[in-house]
């Protein structure tokens, strides 16, 4: 496309910005009708991604939020965590990482829109679902349902929310961001364990949220029953097929999700940006109106926030990572489709219905939006697993397989799915840095405080209240001299019934190991000797239930029994023993992971003690490393455990619990339909090894870390590195439209103009630079990025080309020209320019 119509296009959506910040800056009416959301009547194509507050610091979310707006989208979307803004009853909380208000703000101030989904159920791999401790025990409460004392709780604390908001001029109608609010979440998942019940819920809760004058339009997602009053919204991998159970409501997308949830001992998911860039096309394509990634940044489950068994990682494989970093390609080719989106966006609005398809081929099919305005706009997909050619309007087009072109002139092509121009960066940890001088401290084994008995198991969660992980059960159990063989000690089977989370055994206080059973039976080798055993079983939740119904009758800890099995007298059942129980840990009472708990006292010298096979309270200082690009914790040398740094919980570890070794791929191949169980990596790897450590948090020095280790492990082989990118490579033939992105980048050297096909682009972090260029071939490489190889083609002179352009260089662009290269490698063949380069300080 000529220079004069990339300018053009440039200056629409420079103009489309500035008049997206005006609105901003006044009230905004939002209504809707089939065809889209509306504001101030006019109809807008959405684009929103997924931001949670609380997974986030403070200081992280002006530079989140700048991001997701460079990446083109219009809306941040954020669910309210109610266990956060209300940890104990009546009293609230709005600090820190839960400033809901100041977050709002900020997105504001950013110049863009808000969906608020208030729940207050969230799921969301959050906590018990973000419902708080105190819920559960109110007297004869039923979650989500109609149940008059959960409906009271969920009132009040939904309409607080909401007058505090508005008390902030807050939502659109004010002049502030927020332009949706949903109620309830993927509710349509589990009413039928309801029955006529949650019918009733359904409508009660829609009442009671419209009642309360948000003046915005109200979502239910999953909800195929929503009442008329709210639009139902579709969650999924795919949602082009989605239609709302009604004919004046638009088609809206509130989950695309960009990956999966890793679970500690399971593999790290991903989903390819191809394929996440076709599921959008293909909902635009087809009527839809409003999409939202989620995650579009993840971020950390920091403290105990984590459902249960998740890793304390909520990276979700986003198209900004868990530290805040842009993931490349995803966020690249994103943002370019986003800018093709919003060229279609006059013609997607112009049109009440949408096209019936154009059948191009036996999987493949067009659609044309033309308004009456003379604007039109076409989408050309394929869902087969091959390249074609199709014919649209009597003009062929390449079309490849599991991909949609973008032509939003109905002409010309300037984004195809599955064409990638963004470069793709792998991130490393440089420069780390040993955490020694470590001292020690041991947690006692079982009671250390206030205990009680009974003469039954008892149900974690009801004793502790979710204020620890930990609970001490304790028995004595007795063995006949029979049992036990001449060499003093008998070998035998502890049986768990049903155990949830996991949980370290102590027999006669020795460790005998640590189970992990995720609710269901559980079984422990031990050794026993003749007469009085002790049996000592520390459990540990690992997060609690928050996806389901009934949830408020989900248990922890030891269920249905304890029995000895495999002595030669029988088996010893034990659920009716007299058992003892110690909440929490002596360590969390002092509050050793602060520094004046740390002070209340005596520590020792790790190298003092040879055996860490027992649970040890572990501390030390370290002095923040130098700039600033994002930090992380290496515990790959620890096992299981929680880690503070200055007081504050970096959440929960489990370096110990590798992930499967099957399962995994080399290459991931994006054609056909995506699911969480596709495209998993780090398989024979611990689930998580690093974890994030926001420099807001750290002083320049004497930072004071304590980890409470429960299994063992060497704390002096920790460190603490810095993430910055080490590799950047990108591959781009003739044919790749050229990239809206990089018309917004700054020009260097001979290139002054916009060249005849899309250039390739490297681009190293800020403060670094290219070192040296580790691959470089023009002609037909093959491979990605970590793997390119030469082809049949190749122009020799493509390696000088590419150093002479871009070493020494923060960023670099390359066209695809015969002439820079000396001339045609291969006349007649469509050619490739693939790169990768190292970056450095």
């Amino acid at each position: 496309m000529a220079a004069v119509t990339w300018i053009r296009v440039c200056a629409f959506l420079v103009v489309a910005s500035v008049m997206l910040q005006m609105n901003h800056a006044r009230a905004v009416s939002v209504s809707y009708d089939q065809r889209a959301l509306k504001l101030d009547g006019q109809r807008r194509m959405l684009i929103s991604g997924s931001i949670h507050y609380p997974r986030s610091t403070p200081h992280m979310w002006p530079g989140l939020i700048a991001k997701a707006k460079e990446g083109g989208l219009d809306v941040i979307e954020t669910y309210v965590f109610w266990n956060g803004h209300e940890p104990r009853r009546g009293e609230y909380n709005y600090s820190g990482r839960y400033n809901l208000p100041k977050f709002l703000k900020l997105v504001h101030e950013a110049g863009m829109y808000v969906n608020l989904r208030i729940g207050p159920y969230v799921c969301a791999e959050w906590n018990s679902g973000g419902f708080p401790a105190w819920l559960r025990f109110i007297p004869g409460v039923e979650f989500r349902t109609d149940n008059e004392p959960f409906k009271l709780e969920t009132q009040r604390f939904v309409e607080h929310l909401v007058n505090k908001l508005k008390k902030e001029k807050l939502f659109a109608e004010q002049g502030g961001p927020i332009i949706l609010a949903q109620i309830e979440n993927e509710y349509g998942n589990i009413d039928s364990s309801y029955g006529e019940a949650g019918q009733r819920y359904l409508n009660w809760i829609t009442n009671m949220a419209i009642s309360t004058n948000a003046s915005v339009p109200w979502i239910m997602c999953q909800q195929p029953e929503a009442p008329d009053s709210v639009i139902n919204t579709c969650n999924g991998f795919y949602c082009d097929g989605f239609r709302p159970n009604s004919d004046g409501k638009p088609a809206m997308w509130t989950e695309n999700w960009t990956g999966w949830f890793q679970s500690w001992g399971q593999a790290a998911p991903t989903r390819p940006v191809q394929d996440l860039a076709f599921s959008v096309a293909r909902f635009f394509q087809k009527g839809g109106s409003f999409q939202n990634y989620y995650m579009y940044h993840g971020g950390t489950n920091f403290e105990r926030t984590g459902v249960e068994s998740v890793t304390t990682s909520y990276d979700y494989n986003a198209p900004i990572d868990e530290y805040g970093d842009i993931r490349q390609p995803k966020w690249g080719h994103l943002k370019d489709l986003h800018a093709a989106l919003k060229l279609c966006e006059p013609a997607l609005i112009a049109v009440d219905t949408v096209p019936p398809a154009i059948s191009l081929g036996p999987n493949q099919e067009a659609h044309m939006y033309q308004g009456s305005n003379g604007t039109c706009a076409a989408f050309l997909a394929s869902w087969d697993t091959n390249d074609t050619t199709v014919v649209f309007q009597d003009v062929s087009y390449d079309l490849p397989a599991w991909s949609v072109s973008i032509l939003p002139d109905c002409k010309s092509v300037v984004f195809n799915t599955a064409k990638v121009g963004a470069q793709t960066v792998t991130m490393g940890m440089q420069g780390a840095v040993p955490i020694t001088n470590w001292e020690s401290l041991n947690e006692p084994l079982g009671a250390w405080g206030n205990t009680f008995s009974t003469n039954a198991l008892v149900e974690q969660i009801a004793s502790t209240k979710d204020t620890t992980d930990y609970m001490w059960y304790m028995t004595n159990v007795q063995v006949n001299a029979s049992d036990v063989p001449d060499n003093g000690s008998a070998t035998a089977t502890l049986v768990m019934s049903s155990l949830r989370d996991a949980a370290h055994t102590f027999v006669n206080g020795i460790y005998a190991g640590t189970v992990n059973a995720n609710g269901y039976q559980a079984s422990q080798t031990i050794s026993l000797r003749p007469g009085t055993n002790n049996i000592y079983i520390l459990s540990m939740t690992m997060g609690l239930q928050g996806y389901g119904p009934f949830l408020e009758d989900e248990k922890a800890g030891i269920q249905y029994g304890v029995r000895i099995e495999g002595l030669p007298s029988g088996t010893i059942e034990m659920g009716g023993n007299t058992w003892t129980y110690q909440v929490g840990l002596q360590g969390e009472s002092r509050q050793l992971h602060t520094v004046n708990g740390s002070y209340s006292t005596q520590w020792k010298n790790v190298s003092q003690y040879s055996d860490h096979n027992s649970l040890t309270w572990m501390k030390t200082k370290f002095d923040m490393p130098v700039g600033n690009s994002t930090l992380a914790l290496d515990l790959s040398s620890m096992s299981k455990g929680q880690v503070w740094v200055n007081g504050i919980s970096l959440g929960r570890y489990w370096s110990s619990f590798n992930a499967q070794r099957d399962g995994c791929e080399a290459t991931c191949d994006y054609r056909g339909s995506h699911s969480q169980t596709k495209c998993l990596t780090m398989c024979g790897q611990p689930s998580q090894r690093w974890y994030h450590l926001p420099r807001q948090w750290l002083l320049p020095k004497h930072n004071f870390i304590v980890l409470f280790e429960e299994k063992g492990g060497n704390p002096d082989a920790i460190t603490i590195a810095t993430r910055m990118p080490q590799r950047v490579c990108s591959h781009i033939s003739e044919s790749h439209p050229f990239p809206l992105s990089v018309t917004s980048w700054t020009r260097r050297g001979s290139l002054t103009s916009e060249p005849p096909s899309a250039p390739l682009a490297l681009e190293c972090a800020d403060g670094q630079r290219i070192s040296s260029i580790s691959f470089a071939s023009y002609g037909t490489p093959s491979g990605d990025c970590g793997g390119f190889m030469l082809g049949a083609c190749h122009a020799n002179t493509s390696y000088d080309v590419l150093s002479k352009a871009c070493v020494g260089q923060q960023k670099c662009l390359v066209p695809i020209v015969n002439s820079i290269f000396g001339d045609d490698p291969c006349p007649g063949v469509s050619k490739t320019l693939a790169a990768a380069a190292e970056c450095g300080t």
